[in-house]
């Protein structure tokens, strides 16, 4: 079996971003989740100029000999507004990011101020540069503030918009089909017929794909035959990047996948140790034009499908949209739990962290067992043959880190 750090590797070895043209520009305003496909450039010096951190009084520290000085209010500065040059003597009712008017050094918080007859008391011993917030400190003109390949939070469109970029150029949204095989299969609102179960993987993975910042064209529940098996698959690379599908990868006379993809493209079938998981389909189905569009199939039990799309499918769509930080950052926790039956295999035990900065463990780790991923928040990262005993330092990996 490969280990799942050489299936990765293997997979992004193949799959790379479509071409620069596919880059496109977008208001700033809607770039959440979009991958940058180019730095961002500051256009200007933040702040642009000297400003209050705080609301006070703007004056200059030698007309404060002591603590207790009176000093006359020559003006009143306001955010957005401009003063004039401080006048010697005086001192500059401001407020908090409003620019420092010319020959002021300093600003002191107007808690330490009083107001007096002919202006305002000092009751400070003011310092240079005093609560004054120098032009350029948090980022300077023609400074790189996102590079390219960051995928895009709320923070960083912040960043963007504070250096004033209106728009980005990001990574085209990859285009991936979504569908399932399977005659058991229904429809949440549909009856269940005998033998029949729902198709919680189509509502899971079209929800991993969208978080994953990918287009999702469901293209539904395939019936259980071997040519429409073969139409879907030309349909679905004939306008998408990638194809996604569960289940139906075996050998058996009603799975169809394996052959239905050699016939249109190729596949490779990996084995691939970790649990849950294991089974993993990677290929190219071929389009009309010479082109293809990759193909991933998951296995079909929902934790395994669940699972190996976060560690296979997730970084491939990160790496189609140009990101450049694909591997998910553990964090090391107690376990306050015991696993003492060590799995040859690499494992993902479902867990949760509890009000004592713990983490508890999920009582059924079995892989059709969706609820685990629902009461857990997050996985443990357990390595082959390895036990775990309560109090064990443990490679806890958040759902928060790995859906985005």
């Amino acid at each position: 079996m490969l280990s799942l750090d050489e299936a990765v590797e293997r997979l992004l070895g193949q799959v790379r971003p479509p071409a620069p043209a596919r880059a496109e520009s977008v208001s700033t305003f809607d770039a959440l989740g979009r991958v940058l496909a180019e730095d961002v450039r500051s256009l200007l010096d933040v702040p642009p100029e000297d400003n209050s951190e705080m609301d006070g009084y703007a004056l200059r520290i030698a007309d404060v000999p002591q603590p207790g000085t009176v000093l006359r209010v020559s003006q009143r500065i306001a955010a957005g507004q401009v003063g004039t040059a401080l006048e010697p003597g005086t001192a500059a009712r401001i407020f908090t990011g409003a620019q420092v008017p010319a020959g002021a050094n300093a600003v002191v918080m107007q808690e330490l101020c009083a107001p007096a007859e002919g202006g305002v008391r000092i009751d400070a011993s003011p310092t240079a540069g005093q609560s004054i917030r120098r032009r350029g400190e948090d980022v300077q003109r023609d400074a790189t503030v996102l590079r390219a390949g960051l995928r895009l939070g709320p923070q960083a469109l912040g960043m963007a918009a504070s250096v004033g970029a209106a728009t980005l150029k990001v990574g085209a949204r990859p285009r991936v089909a979504l569908f399932s095989t399977g005659d058991e299969l229904a429809m949440p609102g549909e009856a269940l017929k005998p033998g029949a179960i729902y198709n919680s993987n189509r509502f899971t993975l079209r929800g991993l794909i969208q978080a994953m910042g990918g287009v999702c064209e469901d293209l539904g529940i395939v019936p259980d035959r071997l040519d429409a098996t073969r139409e879907t698959l030309r349909r679905a690379a004939a306008g998408n990047d990638l194809i996604v599908t569960c289940g139906g990868m075996s050998v058996g006379e009603e799975d169809h996948m394996k052959p239905a993809v050699e016939q249109e493209g190729r596949l490779d079938m990996w084995q691939i140790a970790i649990k849950p998981g294991k089974p993993l389909a990677f290929g190219e189905v071929s389009r009309g034009d010479g082109s293809s569009a990759w193909f991933i199939g998951l296995p079909g039990n929902p934790v395994s499908a669940f699972v190996t799309f976060l560690f296979a499918v997730r970084p491939v769509l990160l790496r189609l949209q140009g990101a450049t930080d694909l591997a998910p950052r553990p964090i090391a926790m107690r376990a306050d739990f015991a696993w003492p039956r060590a799995d040859r295999r690499r494992e993902f035990l479902r867990v949760r962290r509890n009000a004592g900065g713990g983490l508890e463990l999920f009582p059924n780790q079995g892989s059709a067992v969706l609820t685990s991923t629902t009461w857990g928040d997050g996985l443990v990262d357990n390595p082959g043959g390895t036990t775990i005993a309560a109090g064990d330092t443990v490679r806890y990996l958040p759902f928060a880190e790995l859906l985005t």
